[in-house]
């Protein structure tokens, strides 16, 4: 057998093992329940503050200051 044909294979024994499992949690109401609840959490915590982290990381990796100083506080210097 060939790595190919071996990576198809496990490929497909993969995508049958995650629809079964999703249809028994599917068809299980605390199994259901508690997906349900994870993915709340994980839609209302841990995307967006991996978004707001990726978002700080570019705008720090661009080099544009987060605060642009304007001409009149250069001229008196009061930064």
């Amino acid at each position: 057998m060939t790595q190919s044909a071996a990576d198809k294979i496990a490929n497909v024994v993969m995508g049958a093992v995650v629809i079964s499992a999703s249809y028994y949690v599917l068809k299980t109401p605390p199994l259901r329940r508690l997906a349900w609840q994870f993915t709340l959490a994980t839609v209302t915590g841990i995307v967006p503050a991996w978004i707001t982290q990726e978002i700080r990381a570019s705008w720090e990796a661009s080099g544009v200051p987060a605060v642009p100083v304007s001409p009149r506080v250069r001229q008196t210097g009061a930064i």
